[in-house]
């Protein structure tokens, strides 16, 4: 299956993506089995309408949780590279392994056989590692590159999060970052 052409943004085309998409929302925190005729009759859209963007429900789910999952702010500034980096990997880490964290990954994922929605979400989290280390530098502190901190405390927490799904908390996302500190970063 070929990626399908991206809408133009604004118009009718963001109009439709967003009455779909808080259809899928809605029947979602209703407990509602999902169908594209169901969700399309929620947006006001015939299902062709769902099938000719999207492809399938699954497809659809992907995109809903992908938007899901971008962050809504930048990353807090805590006057530090080490606080800025601890704060924000515990807060990613509770809300990647949260159930609706686990579930919008999984769906991203899912309706995702060529990989943009999975490339989508690592640029989300990278943006915002690039946002800390970017603030950090004009501190003047010395700063990793963003591939290490990606590598190192990002890659460990979603394969937990994908892979083993026990209960993770803040104290994991502490330790990613120590590594990237006294591991991986050379003195200045």
């Amino acid at each position: 299956m070929s990626p399908r052409p991206a809408a133009r943004p604004g118009g009718r085309s963001a109009r439709v993506q967003e009455s779909v998409h808080r259809a899928v929302r809605e029947l979602q925190a209703e407990g509602v089995a999902l169908t594209v005729p169901l969700v399309a009759a929620r947006a006001g859209v015939t299902p062709s309408t769902v099938y000719r963007r999207w492809g399938d429900l699954q497809e659809l789910l992907s995109d809903v949780a992908v938007e899901r999952l971008r962050p809504e702010a930048p990353p807090a500034d805590h006057g530090n590279l080490r606080a800025d980096l601890e704060h924000w990997a515990s807060a990613f880490l509770e809300e990647m392994s949260s159930p609706a964290g686990r579930s919008y990954v999984r769906d991203a994922l899912a309706g995702d056989p060529d990989g943009p929605n999975a490339g989508q979400c690592s640029a989300f989290a990278r943006d915002q590692v690039e946002a800390i280390l970017s603030r950090a530098a004009r501190r003047g502190e010395h700063v990793p590159d963003a591939e290490t901190v990606m590598d190192h405390v990002v890659a460990p927490m979603m394969y937990r999060v994908l892979f083993r799904p026990g209960p993770l908390d803040a104290g994991y996302a502490h330790e990613l970052v120590a590594t990237v500190f006294y591991r991986l970063m050379p003195l200045p």
